[in-house]
């Protein structure tokens, strides 16, 4: 059974930090396409970030320059550093894998919220 678990969501006011992890129990992580998608209410689902096999990233235009994805293939952790955080940086924050280079993943975290507001 493949488990996503994301922590590190919660308030912070505009302009503030967070760092969002994610632990993979999955076989071969360092082969993973990881990625962090996010859900605003009202809104379709919409990729934020992802990271290759290979430390290759890939950003929203929207969050280039504030956001930073990261793995750690060691610990089967993926992370997401965001910065400058503006209140339409609110969602649920989603973890997300997909075997190598395949676009669409295969397995979903639970989701964490994040809420930028002050």
């Amino acid at each position: 059974q493949v488990q996503l678990v994301e922590s590190g969501g919660g308030l912070v006011q505009p302009g503030g930090s967070l760092r969002l992890s994610c632990a993979a129990s999955l076989n071969r992580f360092s082969a993973y396409t990881m990625g962090w998608y996010r859900q605003a209410p009202g809104n379709q689902r919409e990729k934020v970030a992802s990271i290759r096999p290979g430390d290759i990233p890939d950003y929203a235009d929207s969050v280039k320059g504030r956001f930073a994805i990261s793995r750690d293939n060691a610990k089967n952790t993926v992370y997401l550093q965001m910065n400058s955080l503006k209140p339409e940086d609110t969602a649920v924050y989603f973890c997300t894998a997909a075997w190598h280079f395949a676009v669409n993943p295969e397995y979903w975290g639970q989701g964490t919220q994040v809420t930028v507001s002050s």
